[in-house]
């Protein structure tokens, strides 16, 4: 009995290595999606390509917001359920695969075809951000309350990879062959990127979560907004989290504006080419990585909510130093100090609602998680190129010559992202980690 007792334990722990690197091996892939499309490469082609001026920040920022306020919608109505059927593998599978194939798309984006541009980043953006709704919900079926944070570190900081390697065999057709097509074919080749990672977590990764029937007479939405209906009149029990959430929804706006625009900005207000943008998010990549490492490893010493605010003061100090810098390598230091700043309150976000979730109900809960940030995603894009552009045109009224309005028009959008993660974090001095671990894990025991 006791060797197949060592045999079975043995069996367990390979599998759970394998089911954590598929888990890893999906970031590194999705990771890809946000270096290319967001950071480096089509956000940055598409405000300077496919629209032109100052109307590119706007419009870009009005692409984002409608997609995260389209996730923000179906979020907790999916995450219900998932978590009720016992499917989160298959709304991954859904979303990521409608991601993939419309990143794919935005190959067929030209100079003055911004209808479609706009169509089809919203509709991949929409795969993006809500497949990550059912990533993040897989992380406490593989990670148990002590280790999630560093289990949620390391899949930053490999995903983080991901996003620096697909950048690197990006770089030298850039380099050698230039022009718009190697631009939209790196959009392809992103995509391919992106669907090859994400094949383990399907094979690899078991969904522990049980199947339940439905309930006689009722359909899916219906199950759906009765789970949500019982959370609401039970949120009194939540109030942490529910405290936790309003914070992240505001912390949040600033980390997604910074990520939205970082390319905008490092091309109007720096002159960085395509080149020099991509060698700029494989440095943000880099201390990505070593960010989230180091922040996890902050985070299980001091908690996760100290943790957390030290990420988000750390970030603050970019913002304002971004606001006065004048030079490449200040924008380049920046950059890397944003980039560590960032893993950390990203990768310590999802820890924190993981740990406040209770077993059973973390695809919903992480539903609310996704409601908060996709919410405050909407906000945030709309609020910056709404202010750099309407900045960028009164400043041009008052007679600036039209490449400085724009430039001071950016800076003062910039000063949004540091009021945003100022107030949130304001807020979540209001939150009691502890307390919220130990209404979790007495509704776990309980279930």
């Amino acid at each position: 009995m006791a060797v197949i007792t060592a045999e079975n334990a043995s069996g367990r722990v390979v599998s759970m290595r394998r089911e954590r690197w598929a888990w890893y091996l999906y970031d590194f892939g999705n990771s890809a999606y946000a270096a290319v499309v967001l950071l480096a490469i089509y956000s940055a082609y598409f405000k300077g390509t496919v629209v032109g001026g100052a109307e590119g920040s706007r419009l870009w920022g009005y692409a984002i917001g409608i997609a995260m306020l389209v996730v923000a919608v179906i979020s907790p109505i999916l995450g219900a359920i998932a978590d009720h059927t016992g499917s989160k593998k298959r709304f991954l599978f859904f979303f990521t695969t409608l991601s993939c194939i419309f990143t794919a798309t935005l190959f067929f984006v030209q100079r003055g075809d911004i209808a479609l541009g706009m169509i089809l980043l919203i509709v991949a953006e929409i795969g993006y951000r809500s497949a990550q709704v059912f990533y993040n919900a897989l992380l406490p079926e593989i990670a148990g309350p002590k280790e999630v944070a560093r289990v949620s570190g390391i899949g930053w900081a490999i995903g983080s990879a991901g996003g620096i390697l697909c950048l690197l065999l990006i770089l030298p057709a850039i380099i050698f062959v230039r022009g718009a097509l190697v631009v939209r074919l790196s959009l392809v080749f992103t995509a391919l990127f992106f669907a090859v990672s994400a094949v383990p977590i399907f094979f690899w990764l078991k969904e522990r979560a049980p199947r339940r029937a439905l309930p006689a007479g009722q359909g899916y939405l219906q199950v759906a907004f009765g789970r949500l209906g019982h959370t609401i009149r039970t949120a009194a029990n939540y109030r942490e989290f529910i405290k936790f959430m309003i914070s992240f929804l505001i912390y949040n706006d600033g980390v997604i504006m910074a990520l939205d625009f970082a390319a905008i900005m490092g091309a109007v207000l720096f002159g960085l080419d395509e080149q020099l943008l991509i060698l700029f998010v494989i440095l943000v990549q880099v201390t990505n990585v070593i960010g989230a490492y180091l922040f996890g490893l902050l985070a299980e010493r001091v908690g996760c909510k100290q943790g957390l605010m030290a990420s988000i003061l750390a970030m603050i100090a970019g913002v304002v130093w971004l606001f006065f810098a004048h030079g490449v390598v200040q924008f380049f230091v920046i950059g890397a100090v944003a980039g560590a700043a960032m893993a950390g309150i990203q990768s310590l976000s999802r820890t924190m609602a993981g740990v406040m979730a209770p077993a059973g109900r973390r695809a919903e809960f992480f539903g609310f998680f996704a409601v908060a940030g996709r919410t405050s995603s909407f906000i945030g894009p709309a609020v910056y190129g709404l202010l750099a552009a309407e900045a960028a045109r009164w400043l041009e009224n008052r007679g600036l010559a039209v490449r400085a309005a724009e430039q001071m028009g950016q800076r003062i959008a910039i000063l949004s992202i540091g009021v945003f993660l100022l107030v949130g974090s304001i807020m979540l001095l209001f939150v009691n980690e502890r307390h919220a671990r130990g209404i979790a894990q007495m509704e776990t025991e309980n279930r």
